[in-house]
């Protein structure tokens, strides 16, 4: 492969597959390397641009410091990407789990072990409500300052 890039750079210059590859070719000039990668990926489609530039941005992570890759290529192009959306929302759905647990032990510390309906019902709460419950539950000393934080809701 390296010997096709040195007699024929076009080859993964051109093609939009093969494009995320190419900033793992051998090269005397590196960085004139991803420069002519980002024109390239620029000048794609719109419908292909995230996609590709989220691949070779990534690839492109094996080879080159962050800050240059950031640098070259467009703020954002890659938050378009639905694979970058997906991570996001299972990094956001995780932390939100762990929000969810920590102020389960929380409560479970202040006020005692909580009965199943009560766990259940925290589980239906929004980030937000969660977040406020996170706050509240300082000032709680039982139960019943749960459920009247609860109260507050309806």
């Amino acid at each position: 492969m390296i010997r096709l890039w040195e007699e024929n750079p076009e080859l993964f210059l051109n093609d939009p597959a093969l494009l995320p590859l190419a900033p793992l070719a051998a090269t005397s000039q590196p960085q004139a390397l991803l420069q002519q990668v980002v024109v390239k990926v620029n000048q794609l489609e719109p419908r292909q641009r995230p996609e590709i530039s989220a691949y070779t941005q990534i690839l492109a992570g094996l080879k080159y410091e962050k800050d240059l890759i950031r640098q070259l290529f467009r703020e954002g192009m890659m938050r378009e990407s639905v694979i970058y959306q997906e991570i996001l929302a299972e990094g956001e759905q995780r932390g939100e789990q762990r929000e969810r647990a920590l102020i389960l032990r929380l409560l479970t510390r202040r006020v005692g072990e909580l009965p199943q309906e009560v766990l259940d019902r925290i589980e239906t709460l929004s980030l937000e409500q969660l977040e406020n419950l996170g706050e509240a539950l300082l000032d709680f000393h039982a139960q019943a300052d749960l459920e009247a934080w609860f109260s507050t809701l309806e």
